[in-house]
């Protein structure tokens, strides 16, 4: 059994980004990827091992947060133009245990007092629209495809 006051969330820095994306790829397979074609799941793959992507956060212009289990990373959330979440990610074993909704508050706190934005906004999947809508997050439009990567887009007011 977990003690899930040990966990820890907080930035990453440049040794973990493989472990955390190793994680994203993981779960995305586990729960999201049978939701899309080839195409999206190709698609999904190139965009988190692209190179530019790291060296945007390498710069800090693509922000990540990890949550830490000990020094295990079982949580991801990303942000990119200051206020676009474009991951979040919880390892299957510690789903529903307020993991995401931390990761959430985390960088929604970041984006507001330190990049001074006032909403969030994300193209969730369809695996994570319910999770979205209970956290506030409102639909700004259709559920829609691009590259095989089915989502509806989000905002959330901060």
């Amino acid at each position: 059994m977990y003690d899930f006051s040990r966990i820890d969330i907080r930035f990453i820095d440049s040794d973990d980004w493989e472990d955390a994306m190793a994680l994203v790829y993981r779960t995305f397979t586990e729960y999201d990827a049978k939701m899309f074609d080839k195409e999206g799941i190709d698609h999904f793959r190139n965009f988190i091992s692209d190179n530019f992507l790291k060296r945007m956060f390498e710069a800090g212009e693509y922000q990540v947060v990890g949550a830490y289990y000990y020094h295990r990373i079982v949580g991801v959330i990303s942000l990119r133009n200051n206020c676009h979440i474009s991951l979040l990610f919880v390892d299957g074993e510690f789903h529903r245990q307020g993991i995401g909704r931390r990761l959430i508050q985390a960088m929604a706190d970041y984006a507001k007092i330190k990049l001074h934005q006032s909403e969030l906004t994300v193209n969730a999947a369809p695996y994570a629209t319910d999770f979205y809508h209970r956290l506030g997050f409102k639909d700004t439009g259709a559920s829609t495809s691009d590259n095989g990567i089915i989502y509806t887009p989000m905002r959330y007011a901060l």
